[in-house]
């Protein structure tokens, strides 16, 4: 089966990694694709289908937080995937987080989704900036959980002057610092 390349969406200090379930087969290439973007962990939306050993023996954290194909996330995927960017990116700023479903298709893009808009970023631009780089991402299920998502805005940024920064209303990168607020703190 051809799968589609992993792909890498970046916006501000955030860096993600969408791609799909690897086969045994596969395992060494996808070892190697999440190496060069510098992932060092990786979240598995899916059922397991392959030993997360050889992973991890690389340094990089594997966590299993499965979910229905084709559904929106539950909240407590939301609330663990938001507080785990929440401290990797303040722990290791500009390091890549990966997450992959069978496809990379629903539910790993709607988790990332999910962050971008967390950072500042309306729900159509993320959308946007996904199906650039994801061609056929997200479902209308997806879609429309997306555009009813309210905000707790978890992920915004502070500038070095410790105020907020408004993020970009379209996906551009922008050069400011990181700094990530507790939940549901604005």
């Amino acid at each position: 089966m051809n799968r589609p390349a992993p792909v890498e969406i970046s916006y501000d200090c955030l860096r993600f990694l969408i791609t799909h379930n690897p086969t045994d087969a596969q395992m060494g290439k996808f070892i190697e694709d999440l190496k060069a973007f510098g992932v060092n962990t990786l979240v598995r939306v899916c059922a397991a289908t392959y030993d997360k050993t050889p992973v991890e023996q690389e340094g990089i954290q594997v966590l299993d937080w499965p979910f229905d194909d084709g559904s929106a996330p539950p909240d407590q995927v939301v609330g663990d995937w938001l507080n785990l960017l929440q401290a990797k990116f303040k722990e290791q700023p500009g390091c890549c987080v990966a997450v992959h479903c069978v496809a990379g298709l629903g539910r790993a893009p709607v988790l990332v989704a999910l962050a971008l808009i967390e950072c500042g970023m309306e729900y159509e631009d993320a959308v946007h900036l996904i199906r650039q780089k994801r061609r056929g991402a997200l479902n209308a299920k997806q879609l429309h959980y997306l555009e009813e998502y309210k905000s707790k805005l978890c992920l915004r940024l502070k500038d070095a002057n410790d105020t907020t920064t408004e993020p970009a209303r379209s996906p551009t990168e922008t050069s400011v610092s990181m700094v990530l607020w507790p939940s549901g703190t604005p």
